[in-house]
């Protein structure tokens, strides 16, 4: 996907914020591009920029106005978007993959059937398909520490409920529209649950509360329910993960 008239897109967000979107809708290359493209902005330690974040298709970038102005960081945008195609970017170095084990269906996860059946697969087909390969944390939002995990193959598009579920338990996997989401903590809602794991995303008190990060990928490793309980002991539910060469 190469560079065109409107895409990339740079916006000024209030006095001290910009957004460089790389797309209306997610893909696998805007996200890609988004990732990419806030790992250069960390690399370049312009001296007036003070954070910068991912989301699904844009990196956005907080400055400080009193030592550069917004005309020189648009330049300053414009040129690092100039050098390269991110849409085919590599990406960021560093990153990890995790291998998570998870109960699909059964007590734990009581939606894996109407998910599978959504998605015209049987529950075996529908485990096959979201354990066969490592799915990207294509960014963090919504509860500390959530990672939103794509892209799933197309029969996976498939909508949200219409009504909510109250309650959802931490560590839960919930699938809708080709993303899986791992829930960091008990919260209703519209996804379907289709597998548990013990895994323990957010940790406040510790020296990084966020475990995972976005360009991260998971494999999860289905295991049988009665394992769940001594995986519950332990912080990480049994993940371990390898960093990505």
């Amino acid at each position: 996907m190469a560079l065109s008239p409107d895409w990339p897109r740079i916006s000024a967000l209030g006095f001290d914020g910009f957004l460089v979107s790389f797309g209306e809708h997610l893909t696998e290359a805007a996200n890609r591009a988004a990732l990419a493209f806030r790992d250069a902005l960390e690399r370049e330690s312009w001296p007036s920029a003070r954070e910068s974040s991912a989301s699904l298709v844009s990196a956005y970038l907080r400055f400080d106005p009193l030592r550069q102005g917004h005309a020189e960081i648009r330049a300053l945008l414009q040129d690092l978007l100039a050098r390269q195609d991110w849409y085919q970017a590599p990406l960021p170095r560093g990153r990890r993959l995790w291998h998570v084990p998870a109960v699909f269906g059964d007590t734990a996860a009581p939606q894996l059937g109407e998910a599978a059946a959504a998605a015209g697969f049987t529950p075996q087909e529908a485990i096959a398909s979201l354990t066969e390969r490592p799915v990207r944390i294509q960014t963090i939002g919504f509860a500390p520490g959530q990672p939103y995990l794509g892209e799933l193959a197309p029969e996976w598009d498939i909508p949200r409920q219409t009504e909510l579920t109250r309650q959802i338990p931490a560590g839960a996997l919930a699938v809708a529209i080709r993303q899986l989401v791992l829930f960091p903590m008990p919260t209703p809602t519209g996804w379907r649950h289709v597998a548990q794991t013990a895994f323990q995303l957010f940790r406040p008190l510790g020296q990084d509360p966020f475990l995972l990060r976005p360009g991260d990928e998971i494999r999860f490793e289905p295991l049988e329910e009665q394992a769940l309980p001594r995986l519950q002991q332990d912080p990480d539910g049994g993940a371990r993960f390898e960093v990505i060469r």
